[in-house]
């Protein structure tokens, strides 16, 4: 895929002010979006991340490499890493079914909040446990916290510096096995570099790099990598 070269870098200014956006989300759902209709809100969230404001969610682009590798893993056991404001949740909740565990960290508590409420206007808050916390400290009691013996797929999307420390958790803690899919956005921007590495040149993963964009965004190149413990 050919990307022109980015126009803008997302700084600092940026980030607050899509932080600062965060509630107006939230009411742009609930005025715009049918309650109860997932694939409506997905693209409600959408249309306000193209039109109004920029927000760090996998996006519509990317999203669809996520929902591609949901419905081939059609997994029973879900964990997520960084929940943010619900969007990818509702991605994947959308192609699972009724029965499947889903856990979620998020670390910052108003973006817990905001999610836990556009997952109620959704429908699925009984579909998905949201923990707010960081991911050290509830990684390690997910086998004895929620009898998970280990997870079919994992969503990696938080802070980019610990997504290698987190996917060696999970294996210390023996949560990942033998066919568990991970799945890991924003490798390339703002890049996860040591992750990369980790997988590409561990023999226990076959992975593979998904080419993209940065999500709302068409002029920063971007990628999704999805690893499968073998």
């Amino acid at each position: 895929m050919a990307l022109n070269k980015p126009t803008k870098l997302i700084n600092e200014e940026f980030i607050q002010k899509m932080l600062d956006s965060r509630l107006e989300l939230k009411e742009y759902v609930i005025a715009n979006s049918q309650q109860g209709n997932i694939q409506n809100i997905i693209d409600t969230i959408d249309k306000f991340c193209w039109t109004q404001q920029w927000l760090m969610n996998i996006g519509d682009k990317k999203g669809k490499i996520l929902d591609q590798a949901v419905q081939t893993r059609k997994p029973k056991t879900v964990l997520e890493l960084g929940t943010f404001l619900g969007y990818s949740a509702l991605r994947m909740l959308n192609h699972f079914s009724t029965d499947v565990i889903f856990i979620s960290i998020e670390a910052d508590a108003q973006s817990a909040d905001i999610a836990r409420s556009i997952f109620e206007y959704s429908d699925v808050t009984n579909r998905i446990q949201v923990i707010n916390d960081y991911t050290d400290k509830v990684i390690p009691h997910l086998n004895e916290n929620f009898n998970i013996d280990s997870f079919d797929l994992i969503f990696i999307d938080h802070f980019k510096d610990v997504y290698l420390r987190d996917l060696q958790l999970l294996e210390e803690h023996g949560l990942i096995k033998s066919g568990t899919m991970i799945v890991a956005d924003n490798v390339i921007y703002p890049g996860a570099p040591d992750y990369l590495e980790y997988v590409r040149n561990n023999s226990n993963y076959t992975t593979t790099f998904h080419e993209s964009s940065l999500e709302y965004k068409d002029d920063i190149p971007d990628g999704i990598e999805i690893s499968i413990r073998k």
